[in-house]
């Protein structure tokens, strides 16, 4: 019974391992998106996570929600010092994602200032 017992456990352990290394290693999409910068903040209750949204249109009627990975500083210091700029976002889309990483799919890996289509010279 115990020894029963201890395989359904470890092949649940072995199947959640499995789950984890696919949505951590395997992306469905990379791409970038370009806006407006119009929020950024680190929000949660349990787990502490980096949200933030840019704005793709004139009338801000489409927003790209997304998340970043505390581990990425360099673009946590960018996104904050950009905030309220025309920003160019590289991104990585992921099939699912955990509590712990942020609300969003899309993942932020590198952020550029850029210059806004409806305002250039």
């Amino acid at each position: 019974m115990k020894k029963t017992l201890l395989y359904i456990l470890g092949g649940i352990f072995i199947l959640w391992l499995i789950y984890y290394a696919f949505i951590y290693f395997v992306p469905y999409s990379e791409g970038t998106r370009s806006g407006e910068l119009i929020k950024f903040s680190r929000k949660g209750v349990v787990s502490k996570t980096w949200e933030g949204e840019i704005s793709q249109g004139i009338s801000g009627a489409q927003i790209f929600q997304f998340s970043v990975l505390d581990r990425n500083d360099e673009v946590i210091k960018q996104l904050q010092e950009y905030e309220g700029n025309y920003v160019k976002l590289t991104y990585i889309e992921r099939f699912s994602t955990f509590f712990f990483w942020g609300d969003s799919k899309y993942f932020i890996t590198e952020v550029e200032k850029s210059e806004s289509p409806h305002f250039r010279r």
